[in-house]
């Protein structure tokens, strides 16, 4: 993967040696205050302004927008049009004014329409604008002071605080249970715990806690850092410039349309050419008659309605697809999703349900299943298939006892939904304790909070310690499960503490970490009842382990049955993420997703080539710690092998991808604006099964926009063919202009208008996806456009 923050340092000329061989997150505290000349006191007023001058503001290069006049005029970019513009011009010089203004009235007519339906400009890049701090904290002079954000530079210490806005890419040095929610960046919810050790030099971005990045939200504890990179060397300045830099396919449908504008433009003109040549031949037409007869003929065979045709076709099923959930807005984004060939999806809140729920209890006598998601209380217990209860097993209820009081989160009912105040993970332990069927009010009055430590990443545990209104004291920890482990001596069967089994544990643990279960550890011991105080010192031994649990984040159960249904219609689908390689295959595999198994790392993909990622990609179905470069290149490598891909996103490291993708899918609910604007389609329930079900409109609107098509040719056929007809024959033109137009503009229009409304064909989504290559019309639909066309004549 292409190393940020060594760009970083290659853009801020302080650096000097070996910097460009090492990136930030992979150095020593000491050695990066070193390189940027700088110290815990921060720089002084006059080395920042000196810095300012050589670097700039730390803000995003702006870019280049259309303004409504150039997007006016590109609407009259289309070969057709300039055939009308031609017409109206040859009437003019002909004296007939009427045909001229209504063919110019017929033309500004469509750019109208075109212009409204590109009225939203691209706001992508001001959505990742808009997420950069406006304030920052600053160490300056050796003293703390609050400055514009933009006035930052390389070497500046800053002070990150609960709630803050990270201003810039910092490298940390100093943290107090740090934890920055970097999910626009990463596409993972859960927010990271921070440090200051270095990490590997090759780390994804998800991984480098040792940085905290420009636009990423401080959402517990505080730290110190140095400025690293400010403005375009941020990461997210670094994803503004990967935006201005991708372009954005032609849809299919706009492809075939200019095909098949520029193939009836060339047979226009030579019916037209031929007939004016023909006519003059004869000697019976004036030369002006000619012309005007030409010019009827071109008028004739220009279907006008057709654009406007398109357009509402297209609303009408923007107006279906908003009915299931899926909010577009690019139209020709309608017909696209009809013809997806790959959907590639993220996984966190899309394929799943972005609620981390326990779903194993892991003892040293037996293995419970945890059945219910979310962290709704309702769900059962049970062991084989069969649903047991905590009378049953005291051991289960010890786990749900550690699960309920030694936790510092709390569960709020809102409607229907249950929502974590707190860490997700706490949130799921008290929705264990809930379905094992315990009361955690009552939990907390009987067995009373004395004193605790809090969770740090140093420590990677949680301790309380509680007392009973009988006399007992106990210290209760949960956390990682090597680290209890050390301070286990015994473990929980049958009621008693026996000796530890080590091997068992470890095995469990790796075990649950194979099926993309994230393993938490749960420990007790009694204490004095005296003990009012609780140190690190009383945790150094003597505990029981009491079990395990395995917490994921469960698939949807939507989301299985629209990936079955998408395979059904021939359209594959790959899931990327950010998450762990272990994590994804489980995930994918309850899914139905990548049959295989097969899974491809961020790593793997950085090693490979365009021509080998090609190949890749052509049987992997899951790829995992992806970065926003890698999800572009794999949209760039399935569109090189003829797909059209639909991918979706949510964060701003998706932006890139998901305007270069065919169909861009945002998330409406936990959507970056940054997302939502670079993308076509907007999800408002963040659903993947609204995309299947906007597949299916996006297919239906292509089959009535062909239906409309095949409807409105013959008429524009059968109007050419009269005039031809009057011209061999010598008669005196049955038809003008103007009264084309009418025809072709009102009467066909509006007949045609019910086709628009037709109902989805039977088994639309059984059969494969359209070939990308294929024509507009086919050789069966010409055929039957030229015979209809004679009938009419």
């Amino acid at each position: 993967m292409a190393d940020y923050s060594q760009d970083t340092a290659n853009s801020n000329e302080i650096v000097a040696g070996d910097a460009h061989d090492k990136p930030w997150h992979g150095r020593d505290v000491s050695e990066v205050l070193e390189e940027f000349k700088t110290s815990e006191q921060g720089l002084d007023a006059e080395t920042a302004r000196q810095r300012l001058e050589q670097y700039g503001k730390n803000t995003l290069t702006p870019t280049h927008r259309k303004g409504p006049l150039e997007r006016f005029l590109l609407q009259f970019h289309n070969v057709l049009i300039y055939a009308l513009l031609v017409a109206a011009v040859v009437t003019g010089v002909l004296g007939h004014w009427i045909d001229t203004w209504v063919i110019l009235g017929v033309v500004f007519v469509n750019a109208i329409i075109g212009f409204i339906q590109e009225g939203k400009a691209e706001k992508a890049l001001d959505a990742i604008r808009a997420m950069l701090s406006l304030k920052a904290m600053v160490v300056r002079d050796g003293r703390r002071q609050e400055i514009p954000a933009d006035q930052l530079v390389p070497g500046d210490i800053v002070v990150l605080r609960s709630g803050d806005k990270v201003p810039a890419d910092v490298r940390l040095l100093k943290v107090h249970n740090l934890r920055v929610e970097e999910a626009a960046l990463t596409g993972e919810s859960e927010s990271v715990e921070k440090t200051v050790e270095p990490v590997a030099e090759d780390a994804p971005l998800a991984d480098r806690k040792s940085m905290a990045y420009s636009g990423s939200l401080v959402s517990y504890g505080q730290g110190t850092g140095v400025v690293v990179g400010t403005g375009d060397h941020t990461e997210i300045g670094r994803i503004s410039t990967l935006l201005r830099e991708v372009e954005e396919p032609t849809t299919p449908l706009l492809r075939k349309m200019a095909v098949f504008a520029h193939w009836l433009t060339a047979a226009i003109i030579v019916l037209a050419s031929a007939t004016f040549l023909f006519g003059i031949a004869l000697g019976d037409y004036s030369m002006q008659e000619m012309f005007l007869a030409a010019v009827g003929l071109a008028v004739a065979a220009i279907p006008e309605g057709l654009p406007a045709i398109m357009t509402i076709t297209l609303a009408i099923g923007v107006q279906a697809m908003s009915q299931r959930k899926a909010i577009i807005r690019r139209l020709p984004a309608v017909e696209t999703l009809g013809s997806v060939t790959v959907i590639c999806s993220d996984k966190t809140g899309t394929l799943t349900r972005n609620e981390m729920s326990v779903s194993r209890v892991i003892t040293a006598e037996q293995l419970f299943e945890v059945e219910g998601t979310g962290y709704r209380p309702d769900g059962a217990v049970s062991i084989d298939g069969e649903v047991v209860s905590a009378d049953q097993y005291p051991v289960l209820k010890q786990i749900g006892r550690i699960a309920l009081l030694c936790n510092d989160a709390s569960l709020r009912k809102e409607g229907d939904q249950y929502v974590v105040e707190g860490d997700p993970t706490e949130g799921a332990l008290l929705a264990l304790g809930s379905r094992i069927g315990l009361d955690r009010q009552i939990l907390q009055d009987q067995i009373v909070r004395t004193d605790s430590i809090p969770f740090e990443s140093e420590h990677r545990f949680m301790a309380t310690l509680n007392h009973d209104h009988e006399g007992n004291a106990f210290v209760l920890v949960k956390g990682a499960p090597e680290r209890i482990l050390e301070m286990c001596e015994f473990q929980w069967v049958g009621g008693k503490a026996q000796p530890l089994d080590v091997d068992f544990w470890r095995q469990a643990q790796s075990e649950a970490a194979a099926r993309g279960l994230r393993v938490l550890a749960l420990a007790m011991r009694e204490t004095d009842n005296d003990q009012q105080e609780l140190n690190f010192s009383d945790l150094e031994g003597g505990f029981i382990m009491v079990g395990m649990v395995g917490i994921s984040d469960p698939p949807r159960a939507e989301a299985i049955e629209s990936v079955r249904k998408c395979h059904e219609a021939g359209i594959r689908v790959i899931m990327i993420t950010g998450d762990h390689a272990a994590t994804a295959q489980a995930i994918a595999q309850q899914l139905g997703i990548g049959k295989n198994g097969k899974v491809l790392t961020g790593a793997d993909v950085e090693l490979l080539g365009d021509k080998e990622l090609r190949e890749a990609v052509a049987d992997c179905d899951v790829f995992a710690r992806a970065s926003p470069e890698h999800k572009l290149r794999l949209v760039k490598a399935l569109q090189e092998q003829g797909e059209i891909v639909a991918m979706t996103g949510d964060g701003v490291n998706d932006a890139p991808a998901l305007k270069r993708a065919d169909v861009g899918v945002a998330m409406g609910q936990k959507g970056t604006e940054a997302a939502k604007e670079a993308a076509e389609m907007v999800l408002a329930d963040d659903n993947f099964a609204s995309i299947t079900h906007a597949v299916e409109e996006g297919r239906t609107v292509y089959d009535n926009l062909r239906k409309s098509i095949v409807f409105i040719l013959p008429t524009n056929g059968g109007q050419a063919g009269i005039i031809i007809t009057a011209i061999l024959l010598g008669l005196t033109l049955p038809i003008l202009p103007a009264q084309i137009l009418w025809v072709n503009m009102v009467t066909a229009i509006t007949l045609a208008l019910a086709l628009a409304f037709e109902r989805p064909e039977k088994g639309v989504m059984k059969r494969p996806p359209r070939d990308p290559q294929e024509p507009l019309l086919n050789a069966f639909l010409i055929w039957r456009t030229a015979f209809v066309s004679v009938l009419l004549v």
